[in-house]
């Protein structure tokens, strides 16, 4: 003890510049009173009031209304008021231009910009539909490792700069159609996400009211997924044929992966499409690999950009949502311009395997995904963007993500409670416009009305 006192003693005489000498404990405190009533004018018992209190936390919001930020500058006018400092709208970057790769050209003398403009307010939607992508297909997981979801599902998180670049290239009212990866573009067609989980478990709720399931979605202007492989191209090349027929000037984007690249009937439909000049982008989501199969091991050319041959074609970067925007801008003009189709390569990465059954990493290493998830992750990719060019703050991004999490929460909440569809409701819908017919059962006995 008497170690203890000489110690803090000579420590109070150093901080005093005086000969402080406690041989007990009461002198120690009335030297230390003398030292605290020196150096601050507030009475001994406010002191302690305010070592007994914890500190207040810092302010959660880093955006208030203007008359709290009048309040809070009418407090700093009080002597030793706390100054509160708050970010405005009128504090950020509303504008930003940003360098993007170089897309490669075939039969093209010239291709997209290598400068993409980009508003604050552009960029928060982006990163929005595409974390409320990511979050939803990461919520599909989950559910189908509970058994809650059954059969084929096939995620899109870490392609999600592709469906949020094309849609934010072209207009509502074009058309387009995809393969069975279908989730991202169901949503960015404008389908709730509770739609969206709700179908894929079946429910009365869902798009197609429970009946179509993860390959079979669709909406406005949107012709779904297809589960044939490859058999959406030449649908869109319709489709395209429609738009033209119709002279209403708009565009058709087919999408396909690297998989159905090499199938029969994307030739037969690049062949009318470039015959008719429709005005058609087909779009390669290249995604390195076919089920379990690198496009190395099943192409022996993996340049699909170049596969139409007579049909111009770009291969863009698929990670970068602002490189997938600037092409499908520039592909929608060439198309709009009556110059017939265009090819698409997106050059992208898929996290998850081919399908749920899949593990995606007997093919491929779990180094692999990583090192994808580090360098080119499209999410985080605009999300540093945005802040290195003071275009949002780290807390606004925090926000979105925890208003994301709770919509899909609500959403698989809702998912998981609507009933199944009924079995009267099973032959409902196959015509569009009709009176109501009866169809024969898995007996003679047994009939279903039919109802559009």
């Amino acid at each position: 003890m008497k170690n203890m006192l000489t110690t803090i003693s000579n420590a109070l005489c150093r901080m005093t510049g005086r000969n402080v000498g406690a041989q007990t404990v009461s002198e120690l405190l009335v030297d230390l009173s003398e030292y605290v009533s020196v150096t601050s004018p507030a009475p001994a018992s406010t002191v302690a009031l305010t070592q007994r209190q914890p500190p207040k936390p810092p302010p959660v919001r880093t955006r208030v209304p203007a008359e709290q930020l009048v309040k809070n500058q009418a407090e700093t006018d009080r002597p030793g008021a706390r100054v509160v400092v708050s970010r405005s709208f009128a504090d950020f970057t509303s504008q930003a231009s940003f360098d993007i790769k170089e897309c490669e050209l075939h039969r093209l003398e010239e291709g997209p910009p290598l400068k993409a403009e980009l508003t604050r307010e552009q960029g928060l939607q982006y990163y929005r539909v595409m974390q409320t992508v990511r979050r939803m297909e990461l919520k599909a997981d989950q559910l189908y490792k509970q058994k809650i979801i059954r059969g084929f599902c096939h995620l899109y998180d870490g392609q999600e700069a592709c469906a949020v670049g094309i849609e934010s290239g072209i207009n509502p009212s074009d058309h387009l159609i995809t393969a069975y990866r279908a989730h991202g573009y169901t949503y960015t067609r404008g389908i709730a996400v509770k739609e969206i989980l709700a179908e894929l478990t079946g429910r009365r709720g869902g798009v197609a009211k429970g009946k179509g399931g993860s390959m079979h979605m669709y909406a406005p202007n949107f012709y779904g997924g297809n589960g044939i492989v490859g058999a959406q191209v030449p649908l869109g090349a319709g489709i395209a044929l429609a738009c033209q027929y119709k002279g209403n000037n708009q565009v058709c984007v087919s999408l396909y992966g690297d998989g159905a690249a090499n199938q029969g009937q994307l030739y037969e439909a690049f062949n009318m499409a470039a015959l008719w000049k429709l005005p058609c982008i087909f779009v390669c989501e290249n995604n390195k690999y076919g089920m379990g199969t690198s496009v190395e091991r099943a192409s022996a050319s993996t340049e699909y950009y170049k596969r139409g041959d007579y049909i111009p074609g770009i291969r863009v970067d698929g990670m970068d949502v602002l490189c997938v925007r600037e092409a499908t801008k520039f592909a929608a003009d060439h198309c709009r311009a009556g110059k017939g189709p265009i090819i698409m390569e997106l050059q992208t990465y898929r996290y998850h395997g081919h399908s749920m059954s899949d593990p995606g990493v007997s093919y491929r290493t779990r180094d692999e995904i990583q090192e994808v998830r580090s360098k080119s992750d499209p999410i985080t990719m605009l999300k540093e963007r945005m802040l290195t060019n003071n275009m949002a703050s780290v807390e606004e991004f925090k926000e979105i993500d925890i208003a994301i999490r709770k919509e899909v929460e609500e959403a698989a909440l809702y998912a998981t409670s609507d009933p199944e569809p009924p079995l009267e409701e099973l032959c409902n819908h196959i015509f569009s416009n009709d009176v109501p017919l009866e169809v024969r059962g898995t007996n003679p006995w047994v009939t279903l009305k039919s109802v559009s």
